[in-house]
This record gives structure tokens, sequence and C-alpha cells, in this order.
């Protein structure tokens, strides 16, 4: 008698779990914890009051009054759903609207600038490096940052053209990969603000490059936009840069407090990409009542609670950095404070299992910050991610170092 034989399914669910178990034992399985308070400096989590070091709500704006508010307007105004993509019939008045605002706030650096909205920075990021590929029928390059966001890195994948990783920072090297490129269509693109370092990009330095080389140059501002220039425009307020070839991607559900991003570039981009990204064609259209809610946001985010958010915000990056420093100094314990001027501060410690330690000794104290682990940062480089927010008090951060200082006493 034959001996019986495992079902396919079987076998294809043991290796699942084979894989999930391998996952666990190199301590890189990752765990969702539940909340049930509003995004704020402090959530219940999993039952508990915590103070929070890990959410993108950098100005705190997520659970703010106004804006929700204006969301159940919206909600009157227009229901709950879309009903449909926004070529069929999804596209609300809020939609246009919003789009209107967003493309006023880049217009003063960018030619003719016209904006696009999307659901989530995932996939405007895959809309424009695949539509903007497409627009060079098979003769498009991207030249990519080594440290780019997933998003970023799966665009490159879907634009099915040659994609050249240039070294973190290093326009030297970007420049050449350019001079070497034959390619009809040049296609540069960074962050703004690498999300789990919180250093910059040389953008101004790569704006010129790619006037040289003519070469679009592809943004990333998801932690930028709202936080930086004097009313929160992003990055390219930050450093004045202007230019046609500039194409700039924000996000709304982090210092905007809601959600969905957005794409502003030249008009003639934007038409293209409405006609050719697969990504913005073939989805429903996120809630009117979200692009609704929206333009509350924008209009605080602009005006003077805004810039007293932000100048709030920038003292307390500086408070953490200090006190850090003088608690502990730059190196300790195995912790070291990377080179951060933003509101995103890592504290790096090399191995998975003891940024799992740490964090879960804070979490112990009432104090919520992630560790990041690969594939999200290089192998060997496990690190606490601390976001700094408008919402954070003083007296918080405080609580913060005092924590992070007790780690280092342990670990001496």
């Amino acid at each position: 008698m034959s001996k019986e034989k495992t079902p396919l399914t079987g076998q294809r669910l043991h290796q699942i779990e084979r894989q999930l178990a391998d996952l666990n034992e190199n301590d890189l399985l990752r765990r969702r914890r539940v909340t049930s308070t509003p995004c704020g400096a402090s959530v219940t989590v999993d039952g508990r009051r915590m103070l929070t070091f890990c959410s993108n709500d950098y100005l705190g704006l997520a659970g703010h009054p106004a804006i929700q508010d204006a969301l159940q307007e919206g909600a009157a105004l227009y229901g709950v759903g879309s009903g449909a993509s926004h070529l069929i019939s999804g596209h609300s008045k809020a939609h246009a609207q919003l789009e209107e605002r967003l493309a006023e706030l880049q217009a003063p650096y960018i030619e003719n600038a016209r904006a696009l909205y999307f659901s989530t920075g995932y996939m405007a990021n895959l809309a424009i490096l695949s539509g903007l590929a497409a627009a060079g029928s098979g003769q498009s390059a991207i030249f990519s940052e080594s440290l780019n966001h997933a998003s970023l890195i799966d665009g490159a994948r879907l634009a099915r053209c040659n994609v050249h990783v240039y070294p973190h920072a290093d326009v030297v090297a970007l420049e050449s990969q350019l001079k070497q490129s034959d390619a009809s269509t040049k296609i540069v693109v960074t962050d703004s603000v690498f999300s789990m370092d919180g250093v910059t990009a040389p953008l101004s330095d790569m704006l010129a490059l790619c006037e040289r080389y003519d070469a679009w140059l592809v943004i990333d501002d998801a932690h930028g936009f709202g936080v930086l220039g004097k009313t929160g425009s992003g990055i390219l307020e930050e450093l004045s840069l202007r230019g046609s070839n500039l194409i700039y991607m924000g996000t709304l559900g982090k210092a905007a407090g809601v959600s969905g991003a957005f794409i502003a570039a030249h008009a003639t981009v934007i038409e293209w990409l409405l006609q050719k990204a697969r990504p913005y064609i073939y989805t429903t259209a996120s809630p009117p009542a979200l692009a609704h809610a929206l333009l509350t946001s924008l209009t605080l985010i602009q005006g003077e609670e805004g810039m007293r958010r932000r100048i709030h915000l920038q003292h307390l990056i500086g408070q953490f950095k200090s006190a850090f420093q003088a608690a502990l100094g730059n190196q300790a314990g195995g912790m070291t404070l990377m080179e951060s001027t933003t509101q995103i501060q890592p504290l790096l410690v090399g191995e998975n299992h003891v940024a799992l330690h740490y964090a879960a000794q804070l979490f112990e104290q009432g104090i919520w910050v992630p560790a990041i682990r690969p594939p999200t940062v290089p192998a060997g480089t496990a690190r606490l991610r601390m976001t700094l927010s408008a919402g954070h008090s003083s007296e918080q951060v405080d609580t913060l170092i005092h924590a992070l200082h007790g780690l280092h006493r342990k670990a001496a």
C-alpha cells in the first residue's frame, strides 16, 4: 500500500510556517499593537496609556478639533465613499478644490504647477516613476538614491527601465552615472528627508546636476511637507528651489494629519500622469470627505497656528538633542544618536535583539518607541526611531531623555 502524500496545500503552509519561524528566530517578526484613542502625544495602546514617540503626526493635527469638524461636514456634504475612480465618476468638488490649493502651494517653485491627489504616498510614487518612464518610449533610465523609501524602489521596478542606484548623498557618483547615460529620459529620484535617518538630501546640488544633464528631479517630501519652509510648503520652500524639471510628492497623512498624498509638477506632466499612470487610473478615489477635511488642514498649516507649531517642534528638536548629548554624549553604551536635525531622531543600537530589548524596556515604562530592523534598514543597523511632534510638551521630551538615560545605566 502506497504511503499517503501530504496535500500540496499542507506543504505550502508548512513552508510558510518555517519561514515565519526563521523571522522570529532572527528577531525580524513584526507584530501590531492596537490603539483605541486618537493619534496624539499620548494614546491608549493594548489597553495601556502610553507616551508616544512613534507617529508621523509631526504637527499634532491628527486630532485637531477643526479638522474633525471639517471631516464631519465633508461626510454630510459628500457622503462616505466616492463610488468610483477619478476618471469615471469619483472626482468630487472637494478633490478639485484640494488639488487647486496644493498647486498654489508649490506654484512659486514649480513652473506652471498643477497637482494630482492620491489615496497614499505609495501609490503616488508608483505613478510618478512608472508614468514618467513610459513617456520615454523605452529609452528611460532612473537614478535612485540608495536609501530611498520602499515605494520609490518599487516604483522603479514597475517602470521597467534601467535603474542605477547611487550611494547615499553622493552627488559625484550621481553625476558620473548621468554623464555616462545615453537614455533619452533621465529620472533622478530621492527622498528629501530620509525616514529612518532623519537627514536631508543635497537637493540644491542635485537640481543643478539635473538641469545640466536635462533630467527630471523627483523629490519625495513625505517627511518635509507641513514641517519645512516658512509656511510649511515643504523642502522646495525651505531651500528656495525652483525649476520646470521638478516633480514633487508630498504626503497628507503625516504632518497634515489626515490621509493621502499629492504630486505637484508642470501641468503637462500632471496631464500625462492622469492619462497614463495606472496606480491613479485604476483605483477608487478616496472619500471626498477626506479631501474636504484636508482643506482645513492646509489652512491651519499655512496660518499662524501652523507657524507656532513648527516653531515649537524646532524647539523640541533642539531640546532633545542638547539634553541627550548632555546626559549621554553622542555615543553611550552601544547607543549612537544619529546626526539628524529633523523631527526624526534615530538611536542606532546595531543588533535586532538589542533594539527589541530596549523598545520593550521603554514600553514597560509607558513610552512607545519602535524598534526598526531589516529590511527597513541595513543589517547590523537596527535602531530606535524616535519622532517628535508639535503635540509633545517639553516635559514629555524630558521624560523620554530620562528613560533613555536609564537604558544606558542598565547597559553600562
